[in-house]
């Protein structure tokens, strides 16, 4: 992968004396905790062993050129008018991230050609967008930012990209997977005070398989921020009767007690799921640490469920996965990861059983969907870094 991008980034921008430097960080997969992020809540994800690349090299001319093997859009922009948005184009995520770097006294004082390279399906919710946004922030952060920004703070600088830049109201994990992510291990985070444990990943005997949907879709067009609005109005009406800054807050038995306080029905089931996710996810990572992998399976399903019927984000394509993923034995869990609305689902399988999963779990949602699906068998891997 290295070596042929740098060919590429030669083909695409000629060859110069001046060094090329390489970074990556990666996609991430939520094992548990869906929703929850935005929330104050707790969630588990991991990194994953294919991301982003990025190549850089610096040129004499005052501008930025942006090239990636991805996608046919590219372009260059002087670096007195970074903090113009290029309608919906991928460039924006770098773009956001140069623009809060420059909101912190971090400015690119000097012309540079960037080429991006991922290895994340794009549009399968493992976190493409974060991948770019913290492979960028890892590369402005040391070439012009003298590497002053610590993992948190970058993870902090990337969500505020997104945020205000593009204009998703992401909560805090993608990015903060993707930076913090170690090999065979899970991060267990608080996202209301971002206290984290790196927790191993003992299944031994399993693998995580993912599976995507491949149905089309973009997270802004999507119904992710009616969900975070309907969490708001969930805190908004349980403020009347007690003092709540988020979701995260409650546990199982407040809810229950406070539940009533919430008039409009849909709100009341977005506000329940959010608070009984929050609790499976810490019953998932107990179990992981009591090596009860069974439980964290049964889990993961739990998850899914709450995530149809409570929250409203899975859909036909994704609930047909896990429909057909639970037929097979050696499945202990599968649940969808990521926003929902299309995407992927993740899936504890016996390493025997990968074979007949793929295969069997192929033809009943081609049958069932008319879509062909993809899968992968999941390596976990580290964070963001220089190559």
């Amino acid at each position: 992968m290295i070596k042929n991008l740098r060919n590429e980034f030669i083909r695409i921008y000629g060859p110069s004396q001046k060094e090329i430097s390489m970074f990556f960080s990666p996609g991430r997969v939520n094992l548990i905790g869906e929703h929850t992020d935005y929330n104050g809540g707790y969630v588990f994800p991991c990194a994953l062993s294919y991301g982003t690349y990025l190549a850089a090299r610096h040129i004499e001319s005052k501008v930025v050129r942006f090239s990636t093997l991805n996608f046919d859009y590219k372009c260059e922009i002087p670096i007195d008018r970074l903090n113009e948005k290029k309608g919906n184009e991928w460039v924006n995520y770098p773009l956001g991230v140069i623009d809060e770097f420059r909101k912190a006294g971090v400015v690119i004082s000097e012309g540079v050609e960037l080429l991006f390279s991922g290895n994340i399906p794009d549009g399968a919710g493992l976190s493409s967008s974060a991948s770019i946004e913290t492979v960028s922030a890892a590369f402005i952060n040391e070439k012009y930012g003298n590497n002053k920004l610590d993992r948190k703070e970058l993870a902090l600088l990337c969500q505020r990209a997104e945020n205000n830049f593009v204009g998703v109201n992401c909560g805090i994990m993608d990015q903060f997977a993707a930076v913090m992510g170690k090999q065979n291990h899970a991060i267990f985070l608080n996202c209301d005070n971002l206290e984290y444990e790196l927790v191993p990943l003992s299944i031994t005997g399993y693998k995580l398989v993912i599976s995507n949907t491949n149905k089309k879709r973009k997270l802004t067009d999507s119904k992710y921020n009616e969900r975070r609005g309907e969490c708001d109005k969930a805190v908004e009406y349980l403020n009347k009767v007690r003092p709540l800054r988020n979701l995260g807050e409650l546990t199982l038995a407040d809810f229950d007690r406070l539940a009533g306080n919430i008039p409009d029905s849909t709100v009341r089931k977005r506000a329940r799921h959010v608070v009984s996710e929050d609790q499976r996810c810490m019953d998932a990572v107990e179990a992981l640490r009591s090596n009860d992998i069974i439980k964290f399976g049964s889990l993961m399903n739990a998850s899914h469920d709450s995530l149809r019927v409570d929250y409203d984000v899975t859909g036909p394509e994704l609930d047909t996965l896990v429909d057909e993923a639970r037929k097979i034995e050696g499945v202990l869990g599968s649940r969808m990861t990521g926003a929902g609305f299309g995407g992927c689902t993740v899936s504890l399988v016996n390493e025997n059983s990968i074979g007949k999963f793929i295969a069997d779990v192929s033809v009943g949602y081609l049958e069932k969907t008319g879509l062909k699906a993809d899968f992968y068998v999941a390596d976990v891997g580290d964070g963001t870094k220089k190559i």
